[in-house]
C-alpha cells in the first residue's frame, strides 16, 4: 500500500456547489423540507463537511433565498407606480413559486440582500412620487407581504404532500355532499376557485398563479384609494 495520504472525500467542494444542491433540494421539496444530513448525502459528504465549507441549515437558507432573488431588477422607472408593482410582482412569481419555502422565508426575516436592496430603494422612490408621503413604508410592505403570503400558503401544503389524495378525496366528497343543499354562492364558489386547487397539477399550477395575479392588483387598487385624486 502507498503511505501517502487519502486525498479528502470532499476535494473541489465550494460553497457555491453546495448552495446549487440545496436549491435543487429545495426545488424538489421545500426550504424547510431538507436537512443538512439530506444535502450532505446528495453531495456523498459528512455533514461535518457543509458545516465547515458554509454553515449551518439557516445560513444555507439565507444563501438559497438570496440565490433564488438575484436575478430580480427594477421595473422601467417611467412607468407609474401601479405598473411598476405589478412588473416587479409578476417578475417575483416564477422564481419564488419554483422554490417553495422562499415566500415565507422573506416573510419572516424581509429580502435585505445587496441584490435586492436596489430594487427595494427604487420601489420606495415609486411610492414617494406617487404621493404615499408618512406611509410609504407601510405601502411597500403590505405589497410585498401580500404577495409573498400568498405564495406561502401555497407551499405549506408540500410539507404535508403525503395528505393529498386523501385530502382531495375528503374535498371532493364534501362538495358531492354540500351541492345538494348549497346555494348558487356557494356552488359558484366551489367551481370557479375551489375545483381547480382540488384537481391539482396544472389546473391547481393555473388557478394558483390567477389567484396570486387577483390578489397583487387588487392590493394596488386597493392602496390607489389612499392617495389624493390628481
Amino acid at each position: 500500500m502507498s503511505d501517502a495520504p487519502a486525498a479528502p472525500f470532499h476535494v473541489g467542494l465550494t460553497p457555491g456547489r453546495i448552495v446549487d444542491i440545496a436549491l435543487d433540494l429545495t426545488r424538489q421539496s421545500h426550504l424547510a423540507g431538507w436537512s443538512i444530513r439530506d444535502l450532505a448525502r446528495r453531495l456523498d459528504v459528512a455533514p461535518s463537511v457543509i458545516y465547515h465549507h458554509v454553515g449551518g441549515k439557516d445560513l444555507l437558507a439565507r444563501y438559497v433565498v438570496e440565490r433564488v432573488l438575484d436575478g430580480l431588477a427594477p421595473p422601467p422607472a417611467d412607468l407609474d407606480w401601479q405598473d411598476w408593482f405589478g412588473a416587479l410582482l409578476d417578475a417575483c412569481y416564477p422564481p419564488v413559486v419554483a422554490h417553495p419555502g422562499v415566500a415565507k422565508w422573506v416573510l419572516m426575516h424581509g429580502p435585505m440582500f445587496p441584490s435586492v436592496l436596489p430594487v427595494m430603494e427604487a420601489g420606495m422612490r415609486v411610492l414617494r412620487r406617487a404621493g404615499f408621503g408618512d406611509r410609504v413604508g407601510f405601502a411597500f410592505a403590505v405589497l410585498l407581504n401580500n404577495a409573498m403570503l400568498t405564495v406561502s400558503m401555497g407551499d405549506d401544503r408540500l410539507l404535508h404532500e403525503d395528505d393529498g389524495p386523501r385530502d382531495h378525496a375528503t374535498m371532493m366528497e364534501d362538495f358531492r355532499r354540500a351541492a345538494t343543499t348549497a346555494g348558487p354562492g356557494v356552488t359558484a364558489l366551489a367551481d370557479t376557485f375551489i375545483t381547480p386547487f382540488a384537481q391539482g397539477g396544472r389546473a391547481a399550477a393555473r388557478q394558483r398563479e390567477a389567484y396570486y395575479t387577483f390578489v397583487v392588483r387588487t392590493t394596488i387598487a386597493g392602496l390607489a384609494t389612499l392617495l389624493p385624486e390628481s
